[in-house]
């Protein structure tokens, strides 16, 4: 398993419930992983509401949440897949951690 690094721009204008159901989300999805290969958790940061330097999809604000897991490089699609669909993210990048 590779540790790494998701980083999300979740709508500013979302509700705080649904900031926490989308962590949730991932989190399960995560955890439960892809055919069965599961990964863990290791730290979840909600940097709360910030201003874009750009609009995205005219939006000006968006919340910030960052999350450090392992898990095996098959369950990153399936990650990638759930995150584009979901409308109230704006934008999210998977970053692999350094092993040293």
């Amino acid at each position: 398993m590779r540790e790494y690094e998701l980083y999300l721009v979740i709508d500013g204008d979302a509700a705080d419930e649904y900031v926490a159901t989308t962590i949730d989300k991932v989190t399960k999805l995560i955890v439960a992983g892809s055919g069965g290969t599961g990964g863990e958790m290791i730290k979840v940061e909600a940097r709360g509401k910030r201003r874009l330097a750009y609009a995205i999809r005219k939006k000006v604000e968006g919340q910030d949440v960052v999350l450090t897991f392992r898990t095996p490089p098959q369950a990153l699609p399936e990650i990638e897949r759930v995150l584009k669909l979901d409308e109230q993210v704006l934008r999210y990048l998977v970053i692999r951690l350094d092993e040293a």
